[in-house]
């Protein structure tokens, strides 16, 4: 069993019972969970804690109040921050005034926030040692002070326990499981650990004459690197070690910290990185992949088969229903029929993260495509009393060629989100350009708009909403939009203000396959 006293806050309680049986499963057994953070701070005057974690957005008090008041009663203690979408600003304001210790986004990675919370509690127990440490060196001020005959002898004492302590930090650095290594802003390897060596297949000499670039490969070391000067830290994912013994690559993950020059003058800035092995973790990934993949394939036949069974009782087939019959048959249906396409959704998904799409291109009438999508759109768009238009550009016979399916896909997408987003009597506008052989995209809504800060989020898989409004979706429409257009060598972006709109576009170069043709002026 792991000890430590966690405190977590969160008003959401299927969070705090998230929280508490996940650390349950990691071995932490003494996890005390609130719902409201006053209760907590009342908890806090009669216990000190290892460690406390907390939700930024709550009714009473908000994160960083929150943390504030703890702050007073343990100011050492560590502090994680949970926020459900990418708000620098306030991590960075909690940084400064509270001295967060982290701030972690929603959803989180499981091995992550563990892996945070066992260094966070790390930390506040060596803070309390320091502060012993500390305790220990007034003390022994004032014993030489008082017996400064003895200065020799408590001198060598002392000496010898910072021998100790460099010992045991050399031990902890020589022996860590993980690569750590030490470099200046030039990617220059100044230190590594036998870790690094074992990873790398270099011995350490080697390694002190090469750059971590000859070694570490994916990824933009000197844009991780000016993060880092920046926020102090930064994470490089995606990126391997080629270790060159066994001639294989290792899926790693790079996490590194800014080195402060002791000189104020000094810019010379070094940084720290620690290197570690993600082979399982990708194992991992790729199994549950695997399993997701075959069990949505196989999901989908007896769905299917249950809405043709389900059409052969509402189209009469089998004899007349009376109106309640016809009611939940249809019902029954449309549900099977939203299920079906969430089962086809996540096979999708799944063969494109793999690689295993392979395009179907055609060449087609652009314009069909769009006024087929939108005509099946505006009978939902005109129940909600929205002017529904579109302006196409280009004329009828603007042929492209692209997978027509998926770029229905997108289409249907990006139209439906408009329509489902934007209030009864607002403006949806759908434009279409051809510009140099390149077919642009446009659709653009009267909606509430989408906050500035949630927008690099939007893309990615599962991606719930805003900030400011959650989505009932399955958060899997814009992701899928962005891996079709990219495996098309295309582009998806996003442009919004609050309280003014949003516009999603989309551009395929060089896909016109028949020219417009020059258009006389009177």
């Amino acid at each position: 069993m792991k000890s430590g006293l966690i405190v977590v806050v969160d008003d959401e309680k299927m969070v705090t019972s998230a929280f508490k049986t996940l650390l349950k499963l990691e071995g932490f057994t003494n996890c005390v969970p609130f719902n409201n953070p006053k209760e907590a701070i009342e908890f806090l005057k009669q216990n000190k804690p290892d460690i406390i974690i907390s939700d930024f957005i709550m009714p009473e008090m908000n994160g960083l109040e929150f943390l504030s008041e703890a702050k007073k009663l343990y100011p050492d203690v560590s502090k994680i921050l949970l926020t459900g979408y990418a708000d620098k600003e306030n991590a960075i304001r909690a940084i400064n005034e509270i001295g967060l210790y982290k701030y972690i986004e929603k959803p989180w990675d499981n091995d992550d926030l563990i892996i945070t919370i066992q260094n966070g509690i790390e930390r506040s127990g060596l803070i309390d040692k320091l502060h012993e440490k500390i305790n220990e060196l007034e003390d022994a001020k004032k014993e030489l002070e008082k017996y400064s005959h003895n200065l020799e002898e408590l001198v060598a004492q002392r000496t010898a326990d910072l021998v100790q302590a460099h010992s045991k930090l050399k031990g902890i650095i020589t022996y860590c499981a993980d690569g750590i290594i030490i470099t200046d802003k030039n990617g220059n390897i100044e230190q590594a650990n036998p870790a690094t060596e074992n990873l790398s297949g270099l011995s350490e000499s080697h390694l002190l004459s090469s750059k971590l670039s000859d070694i570490l490969f994916g990824g933009n070391l000197a844009q991780i690197y000016e993060e880092c000067i920046e926020d102090g830290e930064a994470v490089l994912r995606d990126c391997s070690i080629a270790n060159t013994l066994t001639e294989r690559q290792i899926p790693v993950e790079v996490s590194f910290a800014l080195i402060s020059p002791e000189d104020s003058a000094n810019t010379e800035h070094k940084f720290v990185g620690v290197i570690r092995d993600v082979s399982v973790q990708k194992e991992t990934d790729r199994l549950r992949d695997d399993f997701i993949a075959t069990l949505t394939h196989d999901m989908r036949t007896p769905l299917t088969a249950a809405i043709q069974t389900l059409d052969f009782f509402l189209d009469g087939t089998v004899g007349n229903l009376n109106e309640r019959q016809h009611m939940l048959l249809s019902t029954m249906k449309s549900n099977s029929e939203g299920l079906l396409g969430l089962v086809n959704s996540l096979l999708t998904v799944y063969k494109f993260d793999a690689g295993k799409v392979e395009l179907v291109k055609s060449n087609f009438n652009a314009k069909e495509l769009i006024m087929q999508r939108y005509e099946e759109l505006k009978p939902l768009a005109d129940k909600k009393n929205i002017e529904f238009t579109v302006n196409f550009e280009p004329d009828k016979d603007l042929i492209i060629t692209a997978d027509r399916q998926e770029i229905g896909r997108v289409i249907a997408n990006l139209c439906g989100n408009a329509v489902n987003y934007t209030n009864p009597g607002g403006k949806i506008e759908v434009t279409v350009k051809e510009q140099a052989g390149d077919f642009l995209f446009s659709v653009s809504d009267t909606g509430n708009g989408i906050p500035k800060e949630d927008i690099p989020h939007l893309f990615k898989r599962f991606s719930q909403g805003t900030s400011k409004k959650r989505s009932t979706g399955t958060g899997l429409g814009l992701y899928l939009s962005r891996q079709i257009v990219e495996a098309h060598g295309g582009k998806i972006w996003l442009e919004s203000k609050i309280n003014k709109g949003s516009e999603f576009s989309f551009i395929l170069t060089d896909v016109v396959a028949k020219p417009i043709k020059e258009r006389l002026t009177v």
